[in-house]
């Protein structure tokens, strides 16, 4: 793509959801079931959906394991982990209603997926994946989307230090953000917008909302460089938002992908992570795209990248690898020159994403709530940048 000076302006908004929202209840839940399995038994194959309303969250799907999980013990304390320990908010870990609904896996499935050969695992179903990267900020993440999955992280936060003392587990972020574009370069330029919606205490006022929201949760997360005063602000625009949680609205795991990656950047393949163990590329091949996408970008073979893989079930090396620099690879190369320096540097057969990435250890319910992405956590992988051989 030929390199031109014309640069163009335009907004972007992502959002993301605490915690404690019903969906990502589900996406807890249902990873901390995967996590009691592989904790025993690391070849445990899962696929654990979970399901919430009013006094009630239900697990269902196919669990093959050799482990011994108490599945209600799991849930309880992820719902008490959450900070849900009174109906008055939603949802009552000791008093609400839980049933287990688990089959083994099918096993067509399974004998596409089990070898004795760690390299010769195929992938647990068809599928595309993808990962992106971009330089805008330093966890080579989008900067709308880092804001707003950081506004929700420091709600939970002032929640359970008791900083904030009217803070419910449930709420939303969103952030704009204008951006300028040169040469398919994102430069952000300022915060347009931020919107808030915070569970809340009742007796709380809509004055000290505010003001506690712009003291203790915006002003820390987001750099002043970025707001002026022509941003806008929107804490909690309905008015009232005390009746939250299952109360409020029904949950069910894989409803929130876009927040789970890139905040609506890059693409995504359509396929939820939360639940799924890793011979399931829709998680692991993700990962993989991630790892690929940001170590491309660290190694400063372009300015940002999405990453395409896909695959069929039983198979296992990817069907095709599409790279996508948007005009910002580096001088003298081509983008078809990345999917060669992918091929040398990378093996992506699902067996070898779990080898390399060390998948088969109990740490997914830390990626369940904040993003599986752009985060400073040891156990992700994923986000360790590899030094390319180019």
């Amino acid at each position: 793509m030929p390199l031109n000076d014309e640069t163009k302006t335009f907004l972007f908004t992502s959002e993301s959801v605490n915690e404690g929202h019903p969906d990502k209840i589900c996406d807890q839940v249902s990873d901390a079931v995967l996590d009691a399995c592989i904790a025993q038994d690391p070849d445990s194959r899962v696929a654990c959906e979970t399901c919430t309303k009013t006094g009630m969250v239900m697990i269902f799907g196919e669990i093959s394991t050799r482990a011994t999980v108490n599945y209600e013990q799991v849930i309880r304390d992820t719902i008490r982990q959450i900070g849900y320990d009174d109906p008055a908010k939603g949802l009552d870990y000791k008093t609400m209603n839980v049933i287990v609904a688990i089959e083994e896996q099918s096993p067509e499935i399974a004998q596409a997926v089990n070898s004795v050969k760690e390299e010769d695992v195929g992938a647990g179903d068809q599928g595309i994946m993808f990962g992106y990267a971009t330089n805008e900020t330093e966890h080579l993440m989008p900067l709308s989307h880092q804001l707003a999955t950081s506004l929700g992280n420091r709600l939970t936060e002032v929640r359970k230090s008791g900083k904030v003392d009217w803070v419910r587990p449930d709420g939303k972020t969103q952030v704009t953000v204008e951006y300028k574009e040169k040469n398919g370069q994102m430069i952000p330029q300022r915060v347009h917008t931020v919107v808030i919606s915070t569970q809340h205490h009742e007796d709380v006022s809509n004055e000290q909302i505010a003001a506690d929201l712009m003291t203790h949760v915006i002003q820390p997360v987001i750099p002043e460089k970025y707001l002026d005063d022509k941003t806008i602000y929107h804490l909690n625009p309905s008015g009232r938002f005390v009746i939250g949680g299952p109360h409020g609205d029904a949950g069910l795991t894989g409803r929130k992908i876009i927040i789970d990656t890139y905040g609506g950047w890059g693409a995504h393949g359509g396929g939820a992570f939360s639940g799924k163990d890793t011979t399931k590329v829709d998680r692991s091949a993700a990962y993989a795209a991630r790892w690929v996408a940001k170590s491309l970008v660290a190694n400063e073979l372009c300015g940002r990248c999405l990453v395409q893989l896909s695959y069929a079930i039983g198979v296992p090396h990817p069907l095709s690898v599409h790279v996508d620099t948007y005009g910002t690879i580096k001088e003298g190369l081509k983008d078809e020159d990345l999917i060669e320096i992918i091929k040398k540097n990378f093996d992506l057969r699902p067996g070898c994403i779990q080898r390399d990435l060390k998948l088969k250890r109990p740490m997914m319910q830390k990626t369940a709530a904040y993003g599986h992405f752009g985060r400073d956590i040891d156990d992700f992988t994923w986000e360790k940048v590899k030094t390319l051989n180019v």
